[in-house]
């Protein structure tokens, strides 16, 4: 094999195996838990961050956290946190609304709370655990837990 053969071959590897890395998009997947405002809101300032870095975000909401997702939300959840005066849900909804991040709540959220899906914002649903266990377990997704 010739050097500029030689040299063909090793560039259209690279281009290659660029356009292979560029077609695998960084997953994230945020689930809270915590009842406090301030860890909400800066599980959500993170989500916020990576999906305007263009991974792919998926939040769900468990426990206490869950509440972030109601209609009639507690205003722990509502309340603007310092240094921007943002809360926990209205962030929560500017990620929706701003970079597509799917929000749900985790499946035995509205049964231990003995309530069905109206309670939930308008876009929010409960997760399906085997959808949920595929993505905690795919190899390109990041787990963040607050």
């Amino acid at each position: 094999m010739t050097f500029s053969k030689l040299t063909l071959a090793a560039c259209t590897a690279f281009v290659m195996a660029g356009t292979a890395l560029a077609d695998t998009q960084d997953r994230l997947l945020t689930i809270i838990t915590s009842p406090e405002p301030q860890t909400q809101l800066m599980a959500m300032v993170l989500t916020m961050q990576a999906a305007q870095k263009g991974a792919d975000a998926h939040i769900m909401l468990c426990g206490p956290a869950g509440d972030i997702a109601l209609r009639d939300a507690p205003q722990s959840a509502t309340a603007g946190q310092p240094p921007r005066d943002m809360s926990p849900q209205g962030l929560m909804q500017a990620i929706r609304k701003n970079t597509g991040t799917t929000v749900e709540v985790c499946a035995i959220y509205l049964p231990a709370k003995g309530a069905d899906a109206s309670v939930l914002l308008d876009g929010i649903t409960a997760a399906d655990p085997a959808a949920m266990a595929a993505r905690l377990l795919d190899d390109d997704t990041t787990v963040l837990t607050f």
